[in-house]
């Protein structure tokens, strides 16, 4: 059944949003397809409401066919090629940058294929800068060039349409449960599944997105969705469990390219407690450097800005109350990761024991915002510096909080206030608990771990204390 929120968003936000049934009944993820690019898929090709009909499953699978290259048919389309075919796929394509004394060009990879030395124009780079980053995703045709070898001669990326005033005069015409259940929604959330305070807590799993350098750890068992949002939302977020190496995560000194947190808005990494480091303590020496001034460095060759927020993802005990079995709650993580002045760097712990067991009824029902647009919004909101500025003036700080305290949570406040009031019009109650209290509560947990393990962190007091004002005046103007 269609509820009124339902059709309120499709009134509000017209094309921008969509069924989120859709995508979970058409198979595409068991394609290897991210959400962003399954929702676009169907949009184009079969708009509509609910499930998939068997006729439109029988037109989607003939266009996966089609489009959707696996990844064992890398001699299929390079036989497709040589026959001077001009082949056009829906794929994951980006560009290295090669400057050795043998060479110095650039080609473009397509990792589904295996294909990574094509010949690209620069005019196609030159229009998409991101293919230069993360990469991105789009369709594109390919041909064999006359001097052997493949050529990319069109690109046609997915593409959303932002605009942050619009969004925030759209949020005008929602009350804050609404808007909140259509932020969990569009995350691919059911929202009637979860408490309010539970989905407070997904939805900062988003703050990574609308704030720069927001590093952030979650801690809770298995099963409760961590990494499903990171999977999903944008090809800006990358998501990985595998290796990790100074050359993989800062800058690759034998090569010249830059590593993941140059490359990426979001890196996380998932399941830390598995995640193989090469030189730990190398990783942490300069992790520590970058997660304090966000600049990656590494052994001299390379000074590079970078707003990246890094999320560390990890699976901890509960006891029968479900709280967690170790009052250090980071006992179960890697013990290089104890050190307190890396910690410290980090604006929260996201306490995910408080949120419930990822289930078939968790998945969303409703519609919601298009992955593409939503995530694009997001990322868009990241450059919005008024939102700290307003958050400074209503919040207070006891004079015992250090400076790293202050920062973070003014940081986490704001993000919050992006995601839940982008257009700033709240009352005092809400900002204070909405806002401010889960921005507090997480770096309290980071307080918590640097009470613990240092009694240096004795000279302040254990617990953070902030106050917002009671002039309910500063908080109906922007």
């Amino acid at each position: 059944m269609t509820s009124e929120l339902d059709i309120k968003v499709r009134k509000s936000f017209g094309t921008l949003a969509m069924n989120k049934q859709r995508l979970p009944s058409s198979g595409l993820n068991k394609l290897g397809v991210p959400a962003y690019v399954g929702e676009w898929i169907l949009e184009e090709l079969v708009p509509g409401e609910g499930v998939l009909t068997d006729e439109e499953l029988a037109m989607l699978g003939q266009f996966t066919a089609r489009m959707i290259p696996r990844k064992n048919e890398e001699n299929v389309y390079r036989n497709r090629l040589l026959t001077r075919e001009t082949v056009s796929i829906l794929a994951h394509m980006n560009v290295e940058v090669m400057i050795n004394r043998q060479n110095e060009d650039r080609f473009a990879r397509i990792p589904v294929l295996g294909f990574n030395d094509c010949l690209i124009p620069d005019a196609i780079i030159e229009e998409n800068e991101n293919l230069l980053k993360q990469g991105m995703w789009g369709v594109v045709d390919l041909t064999a060039s006359k001097g052997g070898g493949i050529q990319v001669v069109g690109f046609e990326p997915m593409q959303a349409s932002v605009n942050l005033d619009g969004f925030r005069a759209k949020r005008e015409q929602f009350d804050a449960d609404e808007w909140r259940e259509l932020m969990l929604t569009s995350c691919g959330y059911n929202p009637s599944a979860y408490s309010v305070n539970q989905q407070i807590w997904i939805l900062a799993r988003l703050l990574p997105l609308v704030q720069k350098n927001m590093h952030l750890m979650e801690l809770a068992p298995k099963g409760t969705g961590k990494s499903f949002i990171y999977e999903n939302i944008s090809p800006r977020v990358r998501l990985t469990a595998g290796n990790i190496s100074p050359a993989v995560l800062f800058y690759n000194n034998k090569t010249g390219q830059p590593g993941l947190l140059a490359r990426y808005d979001v890196l996380v990494l998932d399941e830390i407690q598995r995640i193989k480091f090469e030189q730990p303590e190398n990783i942490i020496s300069n992790l520590k450097t970058y997660l304090a001034n966000g600049r990656i460095t590494r052994g001299g060759l390379a000074d590079i800005p970078s707003d990246c927020g890094l999320v560390l993802l990890a699976n901890i005990s509960l006891d029968r109350d479900q709280r967690p079995l170790n009052e250090l709650v980071i006992e179960e993580l890697p013990k290089f990761m104890h050190e307190t002045a890396f910690l410290d760097r980090f604006r929260g712990i996201i306490p995910g024991w408080k949120i419930p067991k990822f289930h078939d009824g968790s998945v969303a029902q409703g519609v919601g915002l298009k992955a593409d647009f939503f995530s694009d919004t997001l990322t868009a909101m990241r450059y919005e510096t008024r939102y700290d500025e307003w958050v400074k003036k209503r919040v207070t700080f006891d004079s015992k909080n250090t400076i790293r305290d202050q920062l973070a949570i003014i940081s986490n406040a704001s993000g919050l206030l992006k995601l839940l009031y982008p257009h700033r019009h709240l009352s005092r109650d809400a900002f204070y608990n909405f806002c401010v209290m889960p921005a507090v509560e997480m770096r309290q947990l980071v307080r918590d771990q640097l009470w613990q393990l240092d009694e240096e962190f004795h000279q302040y007091e254990r617990n953070i204390k902030v106050s917002v004002p009671e002039d309910e005046s500063l908080f109906v103007s922007t």
